[in-house]
């Protein structure tokens, strides 16, 4: 092993040390400097036994067949298997406004404890729940999912100029696909070996918004080349034919995902460190944030460049920016807001969604949205499926290495993601059964990238939001996964809930998605924030994001760079896909940093030093209140005093 890479091991193993050290106050220095035995003693209760062994074949047997049909025909047909004991009052209790104050300067008692979170049971990955609570869960999985699943198939459409037919198709398939590869992703399937598809945790599985940033520099571009047609006056015009090239680079480009699967994860992350991955999502979030803020005032189609004058499609015209779209978006972000701080424990998971509810219901109110009685939802057939509307696929030579980057942050993002679930779903976050579940998950994710665009929609890659609703309902079931399934499902088979949903006034919409696309900023954030910040990775990170900023700054920078007009379509091709990468904040960010990640070597900086050097005295600390010598917490804190 090279100096670098003890470095890079040791770095890894001290930002874990410090990370632990923090969350878990009693730790002795043993378990602090053991992490990997302390992880793996955790879960080895009985309890959480078979959810380790996660190497089990698919038994398709009679006698299992039978066992399963007695276990279902019990479950429909008891009280226990339909209800059960579980408290459902606890998530629908909201919180009291002003709660303290009122007990403490009004009703002068003391303030009562919310006892929520202890009253909550903890169902492990294969536990068996009440039908009703799996339902309640699987309608709240699937609701957290909602947004992600509808605004990235509608921001491509607008970027294609589809018809409304087409994006509200779109919308119904990006519905119906996250069910199919979430049942794959939650179900775990053995192929052969030691491998399998699936994570067989509770994953879900979503449209990508890495996707959605490179079609916005994609079909522009193709405009502009006239691939897609414009009117005589040089407006854009539909070109679904643009949206075909663009699913069929992505389906062609997944391979690397495939291959990608089969590689260790150990050496994949050692080449695109967290250092890129967080530049990377970080600047999909801001990318995304200006067609957000351009609907949240109106709507992207009709800023002061394209007219000024937004119609909601009922009659009621305004000017971008009025003070009506203003309200009606942010409305929905105050109503996020309210129902983060004072709303159910099952609402709070879904806010964005329930911003979007009431936005909806003012915006009918004030007659910028009529669901009751619009044509374009009357228009619409009552179902629909994948492939009823196709696109003619064909690879687009520009687009394939901004692809190919694509790929590569989706299989880093299904690391980091599976990781999370297993740690919310207090399974062991390393090990054999570890290493196999992050196997089968980035082949299933990898599994949608391909197939996904083969069924009309662009690459699906595992979702994040379902962690965080875990961690809070305490229900890590995989069963809740099929319940969401079929929501999912229902929802998307049923087109006239895709037609209302492309009915919402624009500003609405632009309201929620905003604080979605912030939130992956944020999310960015995060996994930048668990970097040790050495000078070397402030370099990279800087020089990194340089370029990435820029791109979303003066999106055409590079535009202007080759001046190449002759017959030649190979080299124009090959021009155009330089500029491509140049002009995607995120791919040119993540090949600067991989290559600067690569090229220069980790490093101890004194910063880092003198933080290692005050964690080493509070483990001397804990040592000592664990009972070794009493004087021994003086003398320690005395230096430490010292030492600041």
């Amino acid at each position: 092993m090279s100096n670098n890479e003890n470095i890079d091991e040791k770095l890894n193993k001290i930002t874990t040390i410090v990370s632990k050290y923090r969350i878990d106050n009693g730790s002795s220095s043993n378990h602090i400097n053991n992490l990997d035995d302390q992880i793996n003693a955790e879960y080895e209760d009985d309890e959480y036994a078979d959810e380790n062994n996660v190497f089990k074949k698919n038994d398709f047997s009679v006698t299992k067949i039978k066992n399963s049909s007695k276990f279902l025909f019990k479950k429909f047909t008891t009280r226990d298997g339909i209800v059960g004991d579980y408290p459902y009052a606890h998530l629908f209790k909201p919180k009291m406004p002003f709660r303290d104050t009122i007990y403490k300067y009004i009703l002068h008692k003391p303030i009562p404890l919310d006892t929520f979170g202890e009253e909550q049971p903890f169902f492990p990955l294969n536990a068996d729940i009440p039908v009703l609570l799996g339902l309640v869960f699987g309608f709240q999985q699937s609701l957290a999912m909602l947004a992600g699943l509808f605004s990235a198939p509608q921001l491509i459409a607008s970027a294609a100029n589809l018809e409304t037919k087409h994006v509200e198709y779109l919308v119904s398939a990006s519905l119906i696909c996250s069910a199919i590869f979430s049942f794959i992703q939650v179900s775990r399937f053995h192929l052969f070996g030691k491998y399998y598809l699936g994570s067989g945790l509770l994953s879900v599985v979503g449209t990508s918004f890495a996707t959605v940033t490179v079609a916005q520099k994609l079909l522009p571009m193709m405009y502009t080349n006239g691939e897609c047609p414009s009117d005589a006056k040089g407006n854009p015009l539909p070109c679904p034919n643009g949206y075909g090239k663009l699913l069929g680079t992505s389906s062609i480009c997944g391979l690397l995902e495939i291959l990608i699967s089969f590689i260790p994860p150990r050496l994949i992350t050692k080449y695109v460190p967290p250092v890129v991955t967080g530049s990377v999502v970080l600047l999909i979030g801001l990318s995304l944030i200006e067609s957000g803020f351009q609907d949240f005032m109106g709507g992207a189609g009709c800023i002061p460049d394209f007219g000024g004058v937004c119609d909601s499609r009922y009659g009621r015209t305004a000017p971008w920016g009025s003070a009506q779209f203003f309200g009606l978006g942010a409305l929905v972000y105050i109503s996020v807001i309210i129902c983060e701080k004072w709303g159910p424990p099952i609402f709070r998971s879904m806010s964005v969604i329930v911003g979007l509810l009431i936005g909806s219901i003012v915006a009918a109110a004030t007659g910028h949205f009529q669901p009751w009685g619009s044509q374009t939802i009357a228009d619409a057939p009552a179902v629909t499926f994948i492939w009823v509307h196709t696109f003619q696929l064909k690879i687009y030579g520009p687009a394939v290495l901004s692809m190919l980057i694509t790929f590569v942050i989706l299989f880093t993002e299904a690391l980091g993601d599976i990781g999370a679930t297993c740690d919310v779903s207090r399974l062991a976050v390393s090990g054999p059964a570890f290493t196999s579940r992050v196997q089968g998950g980035v082949l299933s994710d990898a599994f949608a990238g391909i197939v996904g665009p083969l069924m009309t929609m662009t690459p699906m890659s595992t979702f994040a939001q379902n962690n965080g609703i875990i961690a809070t309902s305490k229900a890590a079931s995989n069963s809740i996964g099929y319940y969401c399934v079929f929501f999912l499902l229902v929802m998307g088979i049923f087109a006239k809930f895709a037609s209302a949903i492309v009915a919402i006034p624009a500003s609405v919409i632009g309201g929620m998605t905003t604080f979605l696309f912030t939130s992956v900023c944020v999310s960015g954030l995060k996994i930048i924030s668990t970097i040790p910040f050495t000078r070397r990775d402030r370099f990279i990170l800087n020089a990194s994001l340089m370029f990435g900023f820029g791109s979303i700054v003066l999106p055409d920078y590079f535009s202007y760079v080759f001046t190449y007009s002759g017959s030649n379509r190979a080299l124009a091709g090959f021009l155009d896909s330089i500029v491509l990468i140049m002009e995607t904040s995120f791919a040119v960010t993540a090949l600067i940093g991989m290559l600067l990640n690569w090229l220069i070597p980790q490093e101890l900086d004194e910063e880092l030093v003198d933080d290692i050097s005050i964690q080493q005295s509070n483990i001397e600390v804990l040592e000592a209140i664990d009972g070794i010598e009493k004087q021994q917490v003086y003398t320690v804190m005395s230096n430490k005093n010292s030492f600041a």
